[in-house]
């Protein structure tokens, strides 16, 4: 896959990235447990892939998720050559605490378990579950840490990851971001990102767009797995989804496949990050990547009614 650059930093992604939050064990957000030996099976896979981008975060499953693939790390002997390892410092999970100090504590936590002198990618996580945004934004906060940790070479580029526009926009043009991370807002079913994606585009910020199956409905089926952004979904809310299905049905495409390609055709995104939690998934998503999408159903996907409004607005947030 051709390699698209991550700002100015040298870092150079593949457009596919894999997302590993369920790599540690959060049956209340997925829905299922996983297991030690099949995450780290699924780490395998995604180093034996041609994939060179893997996004994790310091408290995906209270840290089980970044202590699993250290350990297939330093198995292996280190990072695969070129491999672009992205994880995210967080808040205190106890106290909400995101203070300077907190930031430090998150990083030496992550370079730690990970095994690892430098972070290529490290992302602020999560503001918006702070317990005092102040904290953050204020000069000596959270922010002016993570830009002091490229600074000292502790990380090589730097990024946002959150969920909320209304937080993360503003936040956004204050700062020389390299990257961002934002989740469920921009799939075939929600647009609310579209345009700070657009904006941080034209900026030259690699924007890294998580989350295409609207939380894994896409890849699983309605029938199956009747969520949408790990919530419980009712008839109503599964309507437009079960549309999307029938269109596929027609063309004989997976509708896993066409949310994929919804996101990796935008312009405006670097990179999209799927989440696996098993190595089926891992081979799964390259099938689907090199699926052909016919250009009429394309043109009937994109006529299609979508969402510009907060898809987690009702979310009950649960980490562990």
């Amino acid at each position: 896959m051709k390699l698209k650059p991550i700002s100015d930093t040298g870092l150079a992604v593949t457009p596919l990235c894999f997302g590993t939050a369920g790599l540690g064990d959060m049956p209340d957000t997925y829905g299922y447990s996983v297991d030690e030996n099949r995450a780290r099976a699924t780490v395998r896979a995604i180093f034996d892939s041609p994939i060179n981008f893997l996004d994790t975060s310091r408290n995906y499953g209270l840290g089980r998720s970044e202590e699993r693939i250290g350990a297939v790390i330093r198995e292996r002997g280190g990072l695969p050559e070129g491999f672009v390892l992205s994880t995210k410092l967080d808040r205190d999970m106890e106290t909400g605490r995101f203070d300077a100090a907190r930031v430090r504590e998150s990083i030496e936590e992550s370079l730690e378990v990970l095994g690892l002198d430098c972070i290529p990618l490290l992302h602020l996580h999560d503001p918006e579950y702070a317990r005092d945004l102040g904290e953050i934004t204020c000069d000596g906060g959270a922010l002016d840490a993570l830009f002091r940790l490229k600074e000292e070479g502790l990380a090589q580029a730097v990024g946002l990851a959150m969920g909320r526009l209304d937080v993360m926009e503003p936040i956004l043009r204050e700062r020389p971001f390299d990257a961002l991370i934002n989740h469920n807002r921009f799939t075939l079913l929600n647009r609310a990102a579209q345009g700070m994606f657009a904006d941080a585009a034209a900026r030259g910020i690699a924007v890294l767009n998580a989350a295409p199956y609207a939380g894994g409905v896409f890849a699983k089926g309605a029938a199956a797995m009747p969520r949408i952004t790990y919530q419980e979904a009712s008839d109503e809310a599964l309507e437009p989804v079960r549309q999307i299905e029938a269109l596929c049905a027609r063309y004989g495409v997976a509708p896993g496949a066409a949310a994929l390609h919804f996101s990796m055709n935008a312009p405006q995104v670097t990179s999209t990050i799927v989440g696996v939690s098993k190595p089926e998934r891992v081979a799964q998503t390259l099938e689907w990547a090199s699926v052909d999408i016919p250009a009429d159903m394309a043109q009937a996907l994109n006529g299609l009614a979508y969402s510009t409004q907060d898809p987690e607005a009702n979310r009950v947030y649960r980490p562990a």
